[in-house]
């Protein structure tokens, strides 16, 4: 049996559900920015994610995001995966801002676009192929979360949520949490409440 992390903290989820959804399987590739969130190499070569960190990270966006209300949050995900995630997350929250495949670049950064506005945070589900939405963000200087799996690059990122972010089950838990939390924490769910829709509606299953 593979050694798995133990003696970890409260996670905001349990345990055995973090690990079921795959959140800590990286990829065979290491970058230097996602080292220190590695727990271990697998025997077949793949990145195995600190659970702990995950849940700091996911803590740390929930938290960051529960500061603004809907209509200053932006969500990309150029990944089809996080389609459905994002979506989803956008239906049970309210925020209004959510692009589900190609993000139009320019959109947050020129006034003259019958689409623009302006955002106060961005949420993007891979940093590489949501480079364009990242670069208009920091053209802007709202703080950017990113889900960052182990062959990302960080130098962007304000919050790093280290994490599968390729996954179909990874990322609808990923959204489910922020969803949760978000409602949470604006009183729209009370103490000891939960989201009511299932985290397989946020995957798309």
């Amino acid at each position: 049996m593979e050694q798995m992390q133990t003696d970890i903290k409260q996670t905001l989820v349990p345990l055995d559900q973090l690990i079921s959804s795959g959140i800590h399987i990286g990829t065979k590739f290491r970058t230097k920015h996602m080292a220190k969130y590695i727990y271990k190499i697998s025997p077949n070569g793949l990145c195995v994610l600190d659970i702990e960190k995950i849940n700091d990270g996911l803590k740390a966006a929930a938290e960051k995001l529960a500061k603004y209300d809907t209509q200053n949050i932006v969500v990309i995900s150029r990944r089809e995966n996080g389609w459905a995630p994002v979506k989803a997350f956008a239906k049970a929250t309210g925020v209004k801002h959510v692009f589900a495949g190609r993000y139009p670049a320019g959109t947050i950064t020129n006034p003259n676009l019958d689409t623009f506005f302006e955002p106060k945070i961005m949420l993007v589900v891979d940093p590489f192929p949501d480079k364009n939405a990242v670069k208009d963000g920091l053209n802007i200087g709202i703080p950017i979360i990113g889900l960052c799996d182990s062959n990302n690059t960080t130098e962007n990122i304000d919050i790093v949520v280290p994490c599968n972010n390729k996954g179909a089950k990874s990322l609808g838990l990923i959204f489910w949490i922020f969803a949760n939390e978000y409602l949470k924490a604006k009183g729209i769910l009370k103490e000891g409440e939960n989201l009511q829709i299932s985290v397989d509606d946020f995957t798309g299953a």
